[in-house]
């Protein structure tokens, strides 16, 4: 399963990390990928580093990381290392997905950033990978003003590649505005899950615990509601 997003820094790691915990707790044994990260100073932590801490997957790992806050491809450029290949990306994927029930692979920024390289020296992206898998996608998407046709536009082109795909927002404010209701209502035919801002200063024990009830049976978790849960926010 994909993770992407409309953008970057729309809460693809705490989806990640929720849907990795919401699966644990239904009993599945799970393993997130991430295949490439960028802005990752030496010794720093990344994103596996915070979904580990949230979810405590069974297996989690980053293939390569990079220090420039770069698309992929072009950190790697920049830091003049080799590119990501596209077919080692799929095999480690493959070698997880042997060994586990579920397996996440998150992605960097949104869904067709450039990520490395093919063998024939063209960039590929998560849209590609997605393709050689033959992943379902979730897309991680804003709450606010900007989404519906952000989230459109990813929708269509995962929908183009015959790739099966839901919505989740990534982070939902703690005192939402008009305009979050009505993206929500917009939103929700696709939506298979909110989660709320501020979740990954949450304790592990409580994020592991909260999980399952922000996310629909689709993503393991139990809610199946949506009028039960606004009630419960608003």
């Amino acid at each position: 399963m994909l993770v992407t997003g409309t953008d970057t820094g729309v809460g693809k790691t705490v989806v990640t990390a929720a849907i990795a915990a919401a699966a644990t707790a239904a009993g599945r044994r799970v393993a997130v990928v991430k295949p490439a990260e960028s802005g990752v100073e030496d010794g720093a932590p990344g994103d596996i580093a915070e979904v580990v801490r949230l979810a405590a997957p069974a297996t989690a790992l980053t293939l390569t990381e990079y220090p420039d806050p770069l698309a992929p491809l072009i950190a790697a450029r920049v830091a003049q290392a080799a590119p990501l290949a596209l077919y080692d990306v799929v095999d480690s994927i493959r070698t997880q997905v042997k060994q586990h029930d579920l397996v996440l692979v998150e992605g960097a920024g949104g869904l067709l950033v450039p990520m490395g390289v093919r063998p024939s020296g063209e960039p590929w992206t998560v849209a590609d990978l997605g393709l050689l898998l033959g992943a379902s996608a979730v897309v991680v998407t804003r709450a606010g003003l900007g989404t519906l046709n952000h989230t459109a536009l990813t929708m269509e082109a995962l929908e183009r590649r015959a790739l099966p795909a839901c919505a989740v927002i990534g982070a939902w404010p703690a005192q939402p505005e008009a305009v979050h209701w009505t993206n929500l209502s917009e939103l929700r035919p696709r939506l298979a899950g909110v989660v709320p801002e501020g979740s990954s200063r949450l304790a592990p024990g409580v994020f592991q615990r909260s999980a399952p009830g922000w996310l629909t049976p689709q993503l393991f978790g139990v809610l199946d509601d949506w009028r039960v849960w606004i009630e419960e926010i608003d």
